[in-house]
């Protein structure tokens, strides 16, 4: 398996782990412990503790953008696109997602930690829109 295709499904695998770790903690241990039926968790609206929102929300971040970067590796790969530019920036993708997701979580959010979240993410764009840039211009043989 090539660095893409590793950091896709580190990707896939933090998407999952964050779920479990913070809306199914939450959910699980209401549950269990009788605090609220199974029925009681909708989906159309944010409640519950603060972190546990800020956890529904990390995930579904995760969720919005792992097509995203499922599709940038897809093309990679099928058109054959190495080296260490794009091992490089998928690498960065994934570490910058989970420094996001982790500042999201575990913090209140001030205008401080947002800016630091908002950094995280931007460098993931920086990442998708290179990785875009290189797959296009080795697709049409530029």
């Amino acid at each position: 398996m090539t660095i893409p295709m590793w950091m896709l499904l580190g990707f896939a695998a933090w998407t999952l782990i964050l779920l479990m770790a913070t809306v199914g903690v939450y959910r699980w241990f209401n549950i269990l412990f009788r605090k609220a039926p199974i029925a009681s968790f909708r989906s159309d609206r944010l409640e519950g503790e603060d972190w546990y929102r800020r956890g529904t929300r990390a995930h579904a971040n995760c969720v919005e953008n792992l097509p995203v970067f499922g599709a940038i590796v897809f093309v990679i790969s099928a058109i054959g696109v190495d080296g260490a530019a794009v091992n490089y920036l998928c690498t960065a993708v994934l570490i910058a997602r989970v420094c996001q997701s982790v500042v999201h979580v575990s913090h209140a959010q001030t205008d401080a930690l947002v800016t630091v979240r908002f950094s995280f993410f931007t460098i993931q764009l920086i990442c998708f829109v290179a990785l875009i840039v290189i797959a296009a211009r080795a697709g049409t043989g530029v």
